[in-house]
């Protein structure tokens, strides 16, 4: 799958134009994505200087991008003006989803399984089975 990644707020905590702490096990999740074989995009409203800062701050720590704010490496900027702006991806994970940001483990268990959040949550829904207590007289009779 190609899955486009926000930075501010989804990698690392929202201090833009600063960058804040690295969310828990965001870089640690994305790298397991990639060696997946998934593309992932860095698809964040940085450039210029703050855009290579972030870039740094990934591949200080192991992570690179298949490409960065484009669909594909070699695309040229201005030179792609037939087709929409919008990235061609099959997933986007923003801490702007309507929902907020899942946390890394669940949105790590919904790309390998090929959940929707909704697929998600029924399946915990399905395996979360309350055990029933017994009541007083019952525990006596069989």
């Amino acid at each position: 799958m190609i899955i486009a990644v926000d930075f501010d707020g989804t990698i690392v905590e929202h201090k833009y134009p600063m960058i804040g702490k690295e969310l828990p096990f965001a870089i640690e999740t994305l790298k397991k994505i990639r060696d997946e074989r998934h593309k992932l995009i860095l698809w964040t409203v940085r450039e210029g200087h703050l855009l290579e800062e972030a870039l740094a701050f990934c591949r200080e720590r192991g992570l690179e991008f298949y490409a960065v704010n484009r669909d594909y490496p070699e695309e040229e900027k201005g030179k792609n003006n037939h087709f929409s702006r919008k990235l061609k991806a099959d997933i986007f994970i923003d801490d702007r989803n309507l929902g907020g940001l899942p946390d890394w483990g669940t949105i790590y268990e919904m790309i390998n399984q090929k959940l929707s959040f909704e697929d998600l949550m029924k399946k915990y829904e399905s395996e979360y089975k309350p055990a029933r207590s017994k009541s007083f007289f019952s525990r006596f009779f069989r």
